[in-house]
Protein backbone atom coordinates (compact mmCIF):
# COMPACT_ATOMS: atom_id res chain seq x y z
CA UNK A 1 0.00 0.00 0.00
CA UNK A 2 0.99 3.61 -0.61
CA UNK A 3 0.22 6.58 1.07
CA UNK A 4 -1.93 7.93 -2.13
CA UNK A 5 -4.18 4.66 -1.39
CA UNK A 6 -5.19 6.27 1.93
CA UNK A 7 -6.88 9.00 0.78
CA UNK A 8 -4.64 11.47 1.91
CA UNK A 9 -4.21 15.30 0.50
CA UNK A 10 -2.23 16.50 -2.31
CA UNK A 11 -0.52 19.12 0.62
CA UNK A 12 -0.04 16.37 2.64
CA UNK A 13 1.22 14.15 0.63
CA UNK A 14 4.28 16.25 -0.87
CA UNK A 15 4.99 16.76 2.99
CA UNK A 16 5.24 13.10 3.57
CA UNK A 17 7.15 12.56 0.53
CA UNK A 18 9.55 15.29 1.39
CA UNK A 19 10.97 13.28 4.33
CA UNK A 20 11.35 10.34 2.64
CA UNK A 21 8.43 8.15 3.10
CA UNK A 22 6.87 5.67 0.62
CA UNK A 23 4.94 3.03 2.48
CA UNK A 24 3.03 3.35 5.56
CA UNK A 25 3.67 1.41 8.43
CA UNK A 26 0.99 -0.96 9.67
CA UNK A 27 -0.42 1.26 12.16
CA UNK A 28 -0.37 4.04 9.41
CA UNK A 29 -2.36 1.90 7.24
CA UNK A 30 -5.07 0.79 9.55
CA UNK A 31 -5.39 4.13 11.45
CA UNK A 32 -5.38 6.83 8.48
CA UNK A 33 -8.48 5.63 6.96
CA UNK A 34 -10.81 5.27 9.92
CA UNK A 35 -9.62 8.76 11.22
CA UNK A 36 -10.57 10.12 8.43
CA UNK A 37 -13.90 8.22 8.35
CA UNK A 38 -15.27 10.12 11.63
CA UNK A 39 -14.72 6.94 14.18
CA UNK A 40 -13.83 7.09 17.33
CA UNK A 41 -10.15 4.71 17.08
CA UNK A 42 -8.13 2.62 20.37
CA UNK A 43 -5.06 2.05 19.36
CA UNK A 44 -2.50 -0.55 20.35
CA UNK A 45 1.33 0.95 19.09
CA UNK A 46 3.84 2.39 20.46
CA UNK A 47 7.10 5.18 20.19
CA UNK A 48 8.56 3.50 16.72
CA UNK A 49 5.65 1.91 14.70
CA UNK A 50 5.10 5.40 13.10
CA UNK A 51 1.94 6.21 15.32
CA UNK A 52 2.20 9.61 15.52
CA UNK A 53 1.95 9.99 11.92
CA UNK A 54 -1.01 7.80 12.06
CA UNK A 55 -2.85 10.29 14.02
CA UNK A 56 -1.39 13.57 12.98
CA UNK A 57 -1.73 13.15 9.29
CA UNK A 58 -5.56 12.43 9.04
CA UNK A 59 -5.61 15.26 11.64
CA UNK A 60 -4.35 17.66 9.40
CA UNK A 61 -6.46 16.47 6.57
CA UNK A 62 -10.23 16.96 8.52
CA UNK A 63 -9.01 20.08 9.44
CA UNK A 64 -7.96 21.19 6.50
CA UNK A 65 -11.52 20.36 4.97
CA UNK A 66 -13.14 22.60 7.93
CA UNK A 67 -12.69 25.85 6.93
CA UNK A 68 -13.52 28.19 10.14
CA UNK A 69 -14.59 31.71 10.10
CA UNK A 70 -12.25 34.40 8.82
CA UNK A 71 -10.38 35.91 12.05
CA UNK A 72 -11.50 32.98 14.66
CA UNK A 73 -9.20 30.66 15.18
CA UNK A 74 -10.25 28.34 18.18
CA UNK A 75 -8.59 24.54 19.19
CA UNK A 76 -10.34 22.66 17.17
CA UNK A 77 -7.41 19.76 17.70
CA UNK A 78 -6.14 18.66 20.98
CA UNK A 79 -3.31 15.92 21.54
CA UNK A 80 -2.74 15.06 25.14
CA UNK A 81 0.94 13.49 26.06
CA UNK A 82 2.37 12.64 29.45
CA UNK A 83 5.86 14.15 29.01
CA UNK A 84 7.40 17.59 27.50
CA UNK A 85 9.97 15.47 25.63
CA UNK A 86 7.05 13.71 23.88
CA UNK A 87 4.86 16.67 23.75
CA UNK A 88 7.83 18.59 21.16
CA UNK A 89 8.13 15.47 19.33
CA UNK A 90 4.59 15.71 18.22
CA UNK A 91 4.29 19.08 17.59
CA UNK A 92 7.18 18.97 15.60
CA UNK A 93 5.48 16.11 13.53
CA UNK A 94 2.29 18.29 13.31
CA UNK A 95 4.43 21.31 11.91
CA UNK A 96 6.10 19.04 9.52
CA UNK A 97 3.29 17.37 7.93
CA UNK A 98 1.59 20.33 7.95
CA UNK A 99 4.09 23.15 6.18
CA UNK A 100 1.72 23.21 3.24
CA UNK A 101 -1.30 23.53 5.50
CA UNK A 102 -2.94 27.20 6.32
CA UNK A 103 -3.03 25.77 9.86
CA UNK A 104 -1.74 27.22 12.95
CA UNK A 105 -0.40 24.42 15.84
CA UNK A 106 1.21 24.61 19.25
CA UNK A 107 2.98 23.14 22.02
CA UNK A 108 2.65 23.92 25.98
CA UNK A 109 4.15 21.90 28.78
CA UNK A 110 5.39 22.87 32.19
CA UNK A 111 8.93 23.97 33.51
CA UNK A 112 9.14 26.64 30.90
CA UNK A 113 7.87 30.14 31.34
CA UNK A 114 4.31 30.48 30.15
CA UNK A 115 4.00 33.81 29.02
CA UNK A 116 5.15 32.95 25.28
CA UNK A 117 2.48 30.24 25.36
CA UNK A 118 0.09 32.56 26.49
CA UNK A 119 0.97 34.93 23.62
CA UNK A 120 0.86 31.85 20.83
CA UNK A 121 -2.52 30.55 22.05
CA UNK A 122 -3.84 34.53 21.91
CA UNK A 123 -2.90 35.02 18.38
CA UNK A 124 -5.08 31.71 18.16
CA UNK A 125 -4.53 27.79 17.16
CA UNK A 126 -6.26 24.93 15.52
CA UNK A 127 -4.11 22.22 16.87
CA UNK A 128 -2.75 22.21 20.36
CA UNK A 129 -0.18 19.84 22.12
CA UNK A 130 -0.05 19.42 25.73
CA UNK A 131 0.86 17.68 28.78
CA UNK A 132 -2.22 17.94 31.14
CA UNK A 133 -1.05 19.93 33.72
CA UNK A 134 0.17 23.11 32.10
CA UNK A 135 -3.26 22.81 30.28
CA UNK A 136 -5.06 23.01 33.01
CA UNK A 137 -2.22 25.91 34.23
CA UNK A 138 -3.70 27.63 31.18
CA UNK A 139 -7.41 27.05 31.65
CA UNK A 140 -7.44 28.01 35.52
CA UNK A 141 -5.57 31.35 34.43
CA UNK A 142 -8.29 31.82 31.49
CA UNK A 143 -5.83 31.73 28.85
CA UNK A 144 -7.14 28.59 26.66
CA UNK A 145 -10.81 28.01 25.76
CA UNK A 146 -11.47 24.04 24.80
CA UNK A 147 -15.00 24.86 24.35
CA UNK A 148 -14.83 24.33 20.06
CA UNK A 149 -12.52 20.75 20.16
CA UNK A 150 -13.01 18.95 17.58
CA UNK A 151 -10.45 16.24 17.79
CA UNK A 152 -9.23 14.64 21.20
CA UNK A 153 -6.15 12.23 21.05
CA UNK A 154 -4.92 10.90 24.18
CA UNK A 155 -1.17 9.47 23.27
CA UNK A 156 0.52 6.89 25.03
CA UNK A 157 -2.47 6.81 27.31
CA UNK A 158 -0.81 3.80 29.43
CA UNK A 159 2.40 6.51 30.45
CA UNK A 160 0.01 9.30 31.45
CA UNK A 161 -2.27 6.64 34.04
CA UNK A 162 1.17 5.57 35.11
CA UNK A 163 2.44 9.04 36.13
CA UNK A 164 -1.00 9.77 37.75
CA UNK A 165 -2.46 11.84 35.40
CA UNK A 166 -5.86 10.65 35.67
CA UNK A 167 -7.62 13.08 37.97
CA UNK A 168 -6.32 15.60 35.31
CA UNK A 169 -7.50 14.24 32.12
CA UNK A 170 -10.65 13.45 33.52
CA UNK A 171 -10.97 17.08 34.43
CA UNK A 172 -9.79 18.06 30.87
CA UNK A 173 -12.55 15.74 29.82
CA UNK A 174 -15.10 18.07 31.37
CA UNK A 175 -14.28 20.67 29.53
CA UNK A 176 -14.41 19.77 26.25
CA UNK A 177 -17.60 19.27 23.60
CA UNK A 178 -19.58 15.97 24.29
CA UNK A 179 -19.91 15.96 20.60
CA UNK A 180 -16.23 15.17 19.25
CA UNK A 181 -14.15 12.62 17.89
CA UNK A 182 -11.40 10.77 20.35
CA UNK A 183 -8.33 8.40 19.45
CA UNK A 184 -6.51 6.74 22.22
CA UNK A 185 -3.05 5.13 21.55
CA UNK A 186 -1.34 3.07 24.06
CA UNK A 187 1.31 0.74 23.87
CA UNK A 188 -0.32 -1.71 26.41
CA UNK A 189 -4.02 -2.59 27.02
CA UNK A 190 -4.42 -2.72 30.88
CA UNK A 191 -7.53 -2.99 33.09
CA UNK A 192 -7.75 0.73 33.60
CA UNK A 193 -6.65 1.86 29.68
CA UNK A 194 -9.82 -0.15 29.14
CA UNK A 195 -12.00 1.38 31.46
CA UNK A 196 -10.97 5.12 30.66
CA UNK A 197 -11.43 3.99 26.55
CA UNK A 198 -15.32 2.92 27.59
CA UNK A 199 -15.81 5.99 29.02
CA UNK A 200 -13.72 7.81 26.44
CA UNK A 201 -14.51 6.32 23.21
CA UNK A 202 -17.83 6.33 20.78
CA UNK A 203 -18.31 2.67 19.39
CA UNK A 204 -14.20 2.47 18.77
CA UNK A 205 -12.67 0.80 16.30
CA UNK A 206 -9.61 -1.14 17.56
CA UNK A 207 -6.50 -1.16 15.89
CA UNK A 208 -3.28 -3.02 16.81
CA UNK A 209 0.39 -3.80 15.43
CA UNK A 210 2.79 -5.79 17.22
CA UNK A 211 5.16 -5.01 19.48
CA UNK A 212 8.53 -3.44 18.79
CA UNK A 213 10.27 -3.97 21.76
CA UNK A 214 12.37 -6.40 20.76
CA UNK A 215 15.99 -5.07 19.28
CA UNK A 216 16.93 -6.37 16.01
CA UNK A 217 19.09 -10.16 16.55
CA UNK A 218 21.44 -8.77 13.78
CA UNK A 219 22.86 -5.49 15.24
CA UNK A 220 25.47 -5.92 17.48
CA UNK A 221 25.11 -3.90 20.36
CA UNK A 222 28.00 -2.15 22.48
CA UNK A 223 28.01 0.45 25.38
CA UNK A 224 31.13 2.59 25.76
CA UNK A 225 31.76 4.03 29.45
CA UNK A 226 32.91 7.57 28.57
CA UNK A 227 33.15 11.23 30.47
CA UNK A 228 31.00 13.88 28.44
CA UNK A 229 33.57 15.74 27.92
CA UNK A 230 35.66 13.07 26.20
CA UNK A 231 32.91 12.14 23.81
CA UNK A 232 33.83 13.79 20.46
CA UNK A 233 37.27 12.46 21.04
CA UNK A 234 36.14 9.35 21.27
CA UNK A 235 33.71 8.87 18.86
CA UNK A 236 36.53 10.38 16.26
CA UNK A 237 38.94 7.79 17.28
CA UNK A 238 36.55 5.14 17.07
CA UNK A 239 35.61 6.43 13.90
CA UNK A 240 39.96 7.27 12.43
CA UNK A 241 41.16 4.04 14.05
CA UNK A 242 38.20 1.50 12.85
CA UNK A 243 38.12 3.46 9.15
CA UNK A 244 34.44 3.42 9.44
CA UNK A 245 33.27 4.87 6.21
CA UNK A 246 29.53 5.22 6.74
CA UNK A 247 28.64 6.22 10.33
CA UNK A 248 24.88 7.70 11.30
CA UNK A 249 25.29 9.80 14.53
CA UNK A 250 22.68 10.85 16.74
CA UNK A 251 22.34 13.40 19.18
CA UNK A 252 19.41 14.60 21.18
CA UNK A 253 18.96 18.14 19.62
CA UNK A 254 19.39 20.40 17.16
CA UNK A 255 22.05 22.53 18.26
CA UNK A 256 23.50 19.57 19.66
CA UNK A 257 23.44 17.61 16.04
CA UNK A 258 25.35 21.20 14.37
CA UNK A 259 27.87 21.67 16.76
CA UNK A 260 28.95 17.60 16.51
CA UNK A 261 29.07 18.29 13.16
CA UNK A 262 31.12 21.23 13.08
CA UNK A 263 33.74 19.65 15.84
CA UNK A 264 33.88 16.73 13.79
CA UNK A 265 34.84 18.29 10.32
CA UNK A 266 37.58 20.20 12.77
CA UNK A 267 39.08 16.58 13.28
CA UNK A 268 39.45 15.83 9.52
CA UNK A 269 35.68 13.63 8.91
CA UNK A 270 33.48 14.74 6.29
CA UNK A 271 30.36 15.52 8.39
CA UNK A 272 26.65 17.36 7.90
CA UNK A 273 23.83 17.55 10.50
CA UNK A 274 20.04 17.22 9.33
CA UNK A 275 17.40 18.22 11.85
CA UNK A 276 14.32 19.99 11.90
CA UNK A 277 15.68 23.14 11.49
CA UNK A 278 17.17 22.45 8.07
CA UNK A 279 15.42 23.65 5.34
CA UNK A 280 14.58 20.28 3.02
CA UNK A 281 16.38 21.25 0.23
CA UNK A 282 19.60 20.89 2.85
CA UNK A 283 18.52 17.64 4.52
CA UNK A 284 18.10 16.09 0.54
CA UNK A 285 21.52 17.02 -0.32
CA UNK A 286 23.44 15.72 2.77
CA UNK A 287 21.57 12.89 2.89
CA UNK A 288 22.63 12.25 -0.38
CA UNK A 289 26.14 13.01 0.00
CA UNK A 290 26.10 10.65 3.12
CA UNK A 291 24.60 7.85 0.79
CA UNK A 292 27.29 8.65 -2.22
CA UNK A 293 30.15 8.51 0.02
CA UNK A 294 31.22 12.28 -0.02
CA UNK A 295 30.14 12.74 3.72
CA UNK A 296 31.28 10.61 6.16
CA UNK A 297 29.44 10.77 9.06
CA UNK A 298 25.98 12.02 9.24
CA UNK A 299 24.55 13.43 12.43
CA UNK A 300 20.78 13.72 13.37
CA UNK A 301 18.27 14.17 15.96
CA UNK A 302 15.27 11.31 16.39
CA UNK A 303 12.66 13.31 14.48
CA UNK A 304 14.92 14.01 11.47
CA UNK A 305 16.14 10.33 11.43
CA UNK A 306 12.61 8.74 10.81
CA UNK A 307 12.74 9.16 7.28
CA UNK A 308 16.03 7.62 6.53
CA UNK A 309 16.33 4.56 5.19
CA UNK A 310 19.48 3.31 3.95
CA UNK A 311 20.56 0.44 2.60
CA UNK A 312 23.57 -1.34 4.34
CA UNK A 313 23.98 1.31 6.91
CA UNK A 314 26.82 -0.85 9.18
CA UNK A 315 27.44 1.57 11.90
CA UNK A 316 25.17 3.62 14.20
CA UNK A 317 26.32 5.84 16.90
CA UNK A 318 24.25 7.04 20.38
CA UNK A 319 26.63 9.86 21.17
CA UNK A 320 23.55 10.47 23.29
CA UNK A 321 21.18 8.29 24.98
CA UNK A 322 17.35 9.25 23.82
CA UNK A 323 15.00 10.48 26.34
CA UNK A 324 12.20 7.86 25.41
CA UNK A 325 13.78 4.19 25.58
CA UNK A 326 11.61 2.93 22.63
CA UNK A 327 13.37 5.20 20.49
CA UNK A 328 17.14 3.38 21.22
CA UNK A 329 15.26 0.64 19.30
CA UNK A 330 14.49 2.74 16.44
CA UNK A 331 17.71 4.33 16.33
CA UNK A 332 19.30 0.92 16.09
CA UNK A 333 16.72 -0.09 13.69
CA UNK A 334 18.75 1.85 11.53
CA UNK A 335 20.98 -0.59 10.48
CA UNK A 336 21.13 -4.14 10.45
CA UNK A 337 18.59 -4.15 7.87
CA UNK A 338 17.49 -6.97 4.83
CA UNK A 339 19.33 -9.79 6.90
CA UNK A 340 22.48 -7.54 6.92
CA UNK A 341 24.61 -7.45 10.35
CA UNK A 342 25.01 -3.91 12.01
CA UNK A 343 26.53 -2.16 14.84
CA UNK A 344 25.34 0.16 17.70
CA UNK A 345 27.41 1.72 19.87
CA UNK A 346 26.32 3.78 23.19
CA UNK A 347 28.34 6.61 24.25
CA UNK A 348 27.18 6.71 27.74
CA UNK A 349 28.21 9.16 30.44
CA UNK A 350 27.88 9.11 34.22
CA UNK A 351 24.30 10.92 33.61
CA UNK A 352 23.20 8.75 31.36
CA UNK A 353 23.02 5.69 33.57
CA UNK A 354 19.18 5.99 34.41
CA UNK A 355 18.36 6.24 30.60
CA UNK A 356 20.59 3.06 29.83
CA UNK A 357 18.67 1.27 32.82
CA UNK A 358 15.91 2.15 31.04
CA UNK A 359 17.22 1.29 28.07
CA UNK A 360 17.72 -2.47 29.37
CA UNK A 361 14.84 -3.01 30.84
CA UNK A 362 12.55 -2.14 28.13
CA UNK A 363 14.62 -4.79 25.18
CA UNK A 364 15.08 -7.34 28.35
CA UNK A 365 18.86 -7.40 28.30
CA UNK A 366 22.19 -6.19 30.17
CA UNK A 367 24.12 -4.86 27.11
CA UNK A 368 27.92 -5.45 27.34
CA UNK A 369 30.16 -2.89 28.53
CA UNK A 370 33.61 -2.46 26.85
CA UNK A 371 35.91 0.56 27.87
CA UNK A 372 38.08 1.52 25.17
CA UNK A 373 41.88 2.50 26.13
CA UNK A 374 42.67 6.06 26.36
CA UNK A 375 39.30 6.74 26.88
CA UNK A 376 38.11 5.53 30.33
CA UNK A 377 35.96 7.26 32.53
CA UNK A 378 37.40 8.90 35.54
CA UNK A 379 35.67 7.19 38.52
CA UNK A 380 35.79 10.95 40.41
CA UNK A 381 34.28 12.91 37.82
CA UNK A 382 30.98 14.29 38.10
CA UNK A 383 29.22 14.75 34.64
CA UNK A 384 27.54 18.07 34.27
CA UNK A 385 24.07 18.44 33.38
CA UNK A 386 22.90 17.41 30.45
CA UNK A 387 20.78 19.22 27.66
CA UNK A 388 17.30 17.90 28.40
CA UNK A 389 14.68 20.23 29.50
CA UNK A 390 15.13 20.99 33.55
CA UNK A 391 12.63 18.53 36.14
CA UNK A 392 11.66 21.77 37.80
CA UNK A 393 11.31 25.45 36.81
CA UNK A 394 14.25 26.97 36.16
CA UNK A 395 13.42 30.03 38.06
CA UNK A 396 10.87 30.66 40.98
CA UNK A 397 10.51 33.26 43.65
CA UNK A 398 12.04 32.93 46.83
CA UNK A 399 9.86 30.68 48.97
CA UNK A 400 7.35 29.30 46.19
CA UNK A 401 6.94 25.88 46.00
CA UNK A 402 6.56 24.38 42.33
CA UNK A 403 3.59 23.58 41.31
CA UNK A 404 3.11 20.02 40.54
CA UNK A 405 2.82 19.88 36.73
CA UNK A 406 6.18 22.26 36.94
CA UNK A 407 7.51 19.72 39.21
CA UNK A 408 6.59 16.87 37.87
CA UNK A 409 5.92 16.83 34.29
CA UNK A 410 7.75 14.72 32.11
CA UNK A 411 9.99 13.62 35.64
CA UNK A 412 8.31 10.50 35.45
CA UNK A 413 7.13 11.12 38.64
CA UNK A 414 3.70 10.56 40.28
CA UNK A 415 1.45 13.75 40.75
CA UNK A 416 -0.74 14.52 43.26
CA UNK A 417 -4.03 15.98 43.04
CA UNK A 418 -4.15 19.67 43.22
CA UNK A 419 -6.69 21.28 45.59
CA UNK A 420 -8.55 24.26 43.97
CA UNK A 421 -6.70 27.34 44.33
CA UNK A 422 -9.43 30.19 45.08
CA UNK A 423 -6.55 32.51 44.63
CA UNK A 424 -5.32 31.40 41.07
CA UNK A 425 -3.52 33.57 39.33
CA UNK A 426 -5.26 36.06 37.29
CA UNK A 427 -4.59 36.07 33.01
CA UNK A 428 -1.18 38.32 33.03
CA UNK A 429 -0.07 38.17 36.14
CA UNK A 430 3.77 37.26 36.59
CA UNK A 431 4.80 33.52 36.37
CA UNK A 432 7.85 31.94 37.87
Amino acid sequence: MSFEQLGLSAELLRAVAEQGYSQPTPIQAQAIPLVLQGKDVLAGAQTGTGKTAGFTLPLLQLLQGRPVKPGVRPVRALVLTPTRELAAQVAESVETYGKNLPLRSAVIFGGVNINPQIAALRRGVDILVATPGRLLDHVNQKTLDLSQVEILVLDEADRMLDMGFIHDIRRVLKLLPAKRQNLLFSATFSDEIRRLADGLLNQPVSVEVARRNTASETVEQTIHPVDKSNKRQLLSYLIGSKNWRQVLVFTRTKHGANRLAQQLEKDGLTAAAIHGNKSQGARTRALADFKSGQVRVLVATDIAARGLDIDQLPHVVNYELPNVPEDYVHRIGRTGRAGNEGEAISLVSGDEKKLLRDIERLIKRELPKVTVEGFAPDPNAVDEPDDRPAARPSRRRMGEKPRPSQANEGSGQPRRRRRPNPKARQPGARAA
